[in-house]
């Protein structure tokens, strides 16, 4: 039979003791027996029992004293204590409670009444005991937490410094080049063929574009993370202007027209002439509109098609959307999309390094609006930003 429990005994009256021996031992439990209180500390001290049941008279330690005594020590205060006692005057009930007990059972006793007040108290130790561990568990994982928060807080702090020291130093000799590599280009004519010193070194026309073209790209990265610690310190900057929505991205969308059919992109430009005007920063809801188109181009194959639209959001809002039928973005990703360093895994190798849409969420909420993202998994990706109407 399994063992329900240990129950510890605590009586100076044999016929006491046997009764509740031989009917918690046929129920299951094991059971131990002692016939003074210093006995009963003596055991609890050697192996603490699930349960103790003490009797109140005892010669020398009463029942009320080993109950004090236990209480007040913290690896047996949480035994359950169930008295069982001929003195059943209510001042006797009460001066067990206080001392500690949990229950209160009189003399002479129904054997069933005692076995489910037995098990009502164990079950309830036992779930105090799961409780206990659940509660461990839960401030180990909190300290455990904190401690990756606290590590990751540093780690964050330690990169902005180093990112802003390497952005500023490295600006400078990248702007310099870029220069240098443009101005030689410019002075190149196509199909010029250059004569070769002894010393020179001579480069094809397409290599040195794509150098030049290289270059451009580290000198607008290294701008980006620049833009981006101004941006945490001082805020985004606004130049407010109020111009009609379907004009600005008519505009970008001009702009943005050669690489669109390089890609062979469809494009759908459905935002409406007769919107009233938005109240923006041109040229930072221009790169809004850039990192949005740019990403979609980054992560579709050629040939899909871009959507951009916009409708009212509220009354002095309007809701802009930059929509595409691609690839998607999965579930998880979703949700940490705008956060700062964080990329897209939609294909294998892309230029930056997860600014674009953190300086974008920015930037929109500079504006007093709200920037988001919808998407499924082969049907495509809608992102969308709203915009105060101008005045």
């Amino acid at each position: 039979m399994e063992v329900k429990g240990d129950i510890l005994i605590v009586d100076d009256t044999p016929n006491n003791i046997h009764l509740l021996d031989k009917m918690l031992g046929e129920n299951g439990y094991k059971v131990r027996k002692v016939i003074s209180g210093e006995r009963a500390l003596k055991a609890v001290s050697i192996l603490p029992p699930d349960l103790i049941l003490l009797d109140v008279k005892m010669p020398g330690m009463d029942g009320y004293e080993v109950c004090h005594s236990l209480k007040k020590q913290e690896d047996t205060a949480g035994i359950p204590i169930i008295f069982v006692s001929a003195l059943d005057d209510v001042f006797d009930k009460v001066k067990g409670f206080e001392a500690g007990g949990a229950d209160y059972i009189i003399k002479p006793f129904e054997p069933k009444e005692v076995l489910v007040r037995v098990e009502a108290q164990l079950k309830m130790r036992r779930l105090q005991q799961q409780l206990l561990c659940a509660n461990e568990r839960l401030s180990a994982q909190n300290a455990q937490l904190t401690q990756e928060i606290k590590g990751r807080q540093q780690a964050e702090a330690s990169l902005k410094v180093f990112m802003h020291a390497v952005s500023h130093d490295l600006r400078n000799p990248v702007t310099g080049m870029s220069m240098v590599l443009q101005t030689y280009l410019k002075e190149q004519p196509a199909g010029h063929q250059r004569v070769a010193g002894e010393n020179d070194v001579v480069i094809d026309r397409l290599s040195f574009e794509r150098i030049v073209q290289s270059c451009s790209r580290q000198l607008k990265l290294i701008n980006s993370l620049i833009e981006m610690q101004q941006h945490e310190i001082l805020g985004v900057p606004l130049d407010l202007q109020s111009i009609s929505l379907y004009t600005l991205t008519c505009s970008i969308l001009s702009e943005w027209e050669p690489m669109l059919a390089k890609r062979q992109v469809v494009l759908k430009h459905q935002i409406a002439p007769d919107l009233p005007n938005v109240c923006v920063d041109i040229d930072q809801i221009w790169r809004v509109f850039e990192n949005l188109i740019g990403n979609a181009l980054k992560y579709n194959q050629p040939g899909f098609t871009l959507t951009i639209d916009a409708s009212f959001d509220r009354e002095s809002y309007l809701c802009c959307t930059v929509a595409d039928n691609g690839v998607g973005i999965k579930p998880q990703q979703l949700a940490s999309l705008f956060d700062l360093y964080v990329r897209g895994s939609g294909v294998k190798r892309t230029s930056g390094v997860g600014l674009g849409l953190y300086i974008s969420k920015q930037i929109v909420a500079a504006h007093g609006g709200e920037i988001g993202v919808e998407s499924e998994l082969g049907k495509g990706t809608v992102f969308w930003f709203t915009l105060p109407v101008g005045k």
